[in-house]
């Protein structure tokens, strides 16, 4: 009996041991774990004013998340988006759901979206303000609103967004803010922990815990949609992810944020083993080209791919089945400049190894055009090295910034969003800045150039894109207030065409 007591008493400090042994090493992966590149958005955190959060995982017991908890739950939004006019007269009341994507096993066969009345969720990236979510979560909103854990409330600017990767990011006027560190995917294993926060089925501040199912995952989710340079290198995850989700944040053991939830697997439209995030560090050469550009400055290799399986390797002769196989080159593209050459299989990028389709399309999807990678490949059993000059998609170096023009067109009128200080100048809150105006019924109708749109119909306007939304569900006469560049208050009546003439 006295042997069985010393037996038990030993593992007991054995078990102490190693749970303080766990402890340990999850502190000194808080405080330790490598960051990216120094780029805009690390400037842009502040770590010292989080270091205290951070530093709380040190004292949390192995596996309790708490901590972890009590770090990204005030750093993660709730986002509700309206699209069009709101009035009695133009739409009906909906029921918001959230745009969240879903697929169905076997065959991937997509279901079809809600009503764009929605709600997604959002991850607080910096101290003062900026947002990232799914562009799918704030596509054709007229106004996006943010609820914080604290259940303030704020009205979004929308910065941009990018399709290629289901990226939006958003900003609010406001500071100090709690925000999640960005933590590293490509250190991101099958079987480490991870935690999902968001607001699914409109329930705020949800926590779900799991492990890392599989990275790397292609699942043809954006390119279906008919976006030819989409990028899917997903994090699978079986934490628990449902609709409400979309944007949400993805966090890993150090409280650090890995992934934007995105989409999930299911027979059903909820819940069933199978989440998608999309990696960290894909998602901050997006928000970094948002910010800087005002939209992803895309790099083209110029190749056509295919995953090496054992049926190619035995037909192609290739003695093993690393890398990815070269199946044509696009004339004139940066491949084919550089000397790749159809039938070669690419293996590293700038060193990191590429073994599948998608690794290889997030790899290149964080250059820009102009940046020259190593590639390593092996042709004929021999292995080579070239520097690539990646393209952009009109086949040039050059960056090219968002031109103003692009997708808020109506009618002879182009609008702009107002910045921070032009709001604060005019004294508003909210409004769209007309930067061109050309023959037809505004112009007709002595709206200038450079007058802010602050109302349409008496419904506020906070976004260019969302102007216009509003305008092509109006139809008969209409009523534009504002402000001229002066500070003036103007109102001017506009009738617009019937729908068949617009």
């Amino acid at each position: 009996m006295e042997n069985l007591f010393k037996k038990y008493k030993f593992l007991g400090v054995l078990a102490a041991g190693f749970a303080g042994g766990i402890v340990s090493l999850f502190g000194f992966y808080a405080l330790n774990q490598d960051k990216f590149n120094a780029q805009d958005i690390d400037k842009m955190q502040n770590r010292s004013s989080q270091l205290a959060r951070y530093a709380s995982l040190n004292t949390v017991p192995a596996f309790d998340f708490t901590g972890v908890s009590e770090i990204a739950n005030p750093a993660v939004v709730h986002i509700k988006t309206m699209i069009g006019s709101t009035s009695s007269q133009s739409q009906k009341q909906q029921t918001p759901t959230d745009p969240f994507e879903f697929f169905r096993n076997p065959g991937m066969q997509f279901e079809q979206p809600g009503p764009r009345a929605a709600t997604g969720s959002g991850v607080i990236i910096s101290d003062d303000g900026y947002i990232v979510t799914n562009n799918h979560v704030v596509e054709g909103a007229n106004k996006i609103e943010v609820v914080m854990n604290d259940k303030r409330t704020y009205v979004a600017e929308l910065i941009g967004t990018d399709k290629n990767t289901d990226l939006a990011l958003l900003r609010i006027g406001e500071g100090d803010l709690p925000f999640l560190k960005l933590g590293n995917s490509d250190d991101v294993k099958v079987g480490q922990w991870v935690v999902a926060v968001g607001n699914p089925f409109n329930l705020t501040s949800t926590v779900t815990l799991g492990i890392v199912s599989a990275v790397g995952r292609n699942i043809d989710l954006l390119r279906s949609k008919g976006n030819k340079y989409a990028i899917e290198n997903f994090i699978q995850t079986d934490a628990a992810i449902n609709p409400g989700n979309s944007g949400g944040a993805l966090v890993n053991v150090a409280g650090e944020l890995v992934g934007i939830n995105t989409a999930i697997a299911s027979e059903t439209g909820s819940y069933a083993g199978y989440g998608f995030a999309i990696p960290v560090n894909l998602m901050k050469k997006v928000v970094n080209d948002l910010m800087k550009y005002g939209k992803v400055q895309r790099a083209i290799l110029g190749v056509s791919i295919q995953e090496i399986t054992q049926e190619l390797a035995d037909s192609k002769n290739l003695d093993n089945l690393k890398g990815v196989y070269v199946a044509e080159v696009i004339e004139g593209g940066a491949a084919d400049k550089a000397g790749i050459k159809k039938e070669d299989v690419i293996l590293k990028i700038d060193g990191e190894e590429v073994n599948s389709s998608s690794r290889l399309q997030e790899k290149v999807g964080k250059y820009k055009p102009g940046d020259m990678p190593l590639i390593t490949l092996k042709r004929n059993g021999s292995i080579k090295e070239i520097k690539v000059t990646l393209l952009s998609q009109d086949g040039d170096t050059k960056i090219g910034e968002v031109s103003k023009s692009t997708g808020t067109d109506f009618m002879g009128m182009n609008l702009v969003n107002t910045t921070r200080e032009e709001r604060s100048k005019l004294g508003i809150k909210s409004g769209v800045k007309i930067d061109k105006v050309e023959n037809g019924i505004f112009k007709n109708s002595g709206i200038p150039k450079g007058f802010v749109i602050t109302h349409i119909n008496n419904e506020q306007v906070y976004s260019a894109q969302g102007a216009i939304s509003m305008l092509k569900t109006l139809k008969g006469s209409i009523v534009v207030e504002g402000k001229s560049p002066n500070g003036k208050e103007e109102m001017f009546a506009v009738k617009l065409p019937k729908e068949e003439e617009k």
